[in-house]
């Protein structure tokens, strides 16, 4: 069988609003957790207790995306305003 190789380049990278994704996803987390909760004895009894707390692991690590993609994004911010500033002085550093 032979090698497969790419015909072409792989496509860039798609970015959009993802700290406002990565939010409403944990919203909806947090909201399947709330709305189980009360039936916790129908899913015990049926032994898929687990997809409850599946919910509320989900809702935590999407907190934990929160934080990360925030400073990610921050962090974007600032190397673009660098760049910026040094495309702006010629290429000098900053004093």
């Amino acid at each position: 069988m032979a090698k497969w190789t790419p015909k072409h380049e792989a496509p860039a990278p798609l970015e959009g609003p993802v700290v406002g994704t990565i939010t409403g996803g944990t919203i909806i987390w947090f909201v399947l957790f709330l709305v189980q909760l009360p039936f916790y004895g129908w899913f015990d009894d049926r032994g898929i207790a687990s997809w409850v707390w599946t919910c509320l692991a989900g809702g935590a690590l999407g907190l934990l995306g929160i934080w990360y993609v925030r400073k990610r994004d921050a962090a974007i911010k600032r190397h673009q305003a660098a760049q910026g500033a040094e495309e702006a002085t010629g290429g000098a550093s900053p004093a």
